[in-house]
């Protein structure tokens, strides 16, 4: 397999997401979600959330905005393999959000067709205080092709 754990550490480019409202309604729209906390500026107010939030999936729009990484991946065997969100605080318009992506693990296992490498990339969110908002863990199966 071409992927070796060298690779762990590497780092994207870091950039900036600012959260509009539109961004947040956009995405909800088109993930079909229909919560009146993404949308509804009253009834967001008037939440334990005290305004609109974004929905719990919205870092994956902030992670398609990811600096490119230092490493080449042949997308023809690039599998999207698991998504989690590790939250520290909601996403609100507004925030300005500092995003970094990092190779944080590397891992092989036995699949029906051979063996198969795991690549975990995590963008994190950080404030502009640097404190971290949120963790968007994107784990890429890489697998043989012949």
């Amino acid at each position: 397999m071409d992927l070796d754990k060298s690779m762990i550490g590497l780092t994207g480019s870091p950039f900036v997401f600012e959260v509009e409202k539109r961004h947040i309604r956009q995405f909800a729209e088109a993930i079909g979600d229909r919560n009146p906390l993404y949308v509804d500026e009253e009834y967001a107010a008037n939440s334990s959330y005290g305004g609109i939030i974004a929905p719990p999936t919205f870092p994956i729009a902030i992670s398609a905005e990811a600096g490119d990484l230092p490493i080449q991946l042949d997308e023809r065997r690039m599998l999207h393999g698991e998504q989690e969100f590790i939250y520290h605080r909601p996403i609100r318009p507004g925030d300005r959000l500092n995003c970094q992506t990092k190779v944080t693990d590397l891992y092989e296992r036995e699949g029906k067709s051979g063996m198969m490498q795991f690549l975990v990339l995590d963008t994190e969110i950080t404030d502009t205080v640097g404190k971290l908002v949120a963790i968007s863990r994107t784990n890429i199966i890489y697998r043989n092709i012949d």
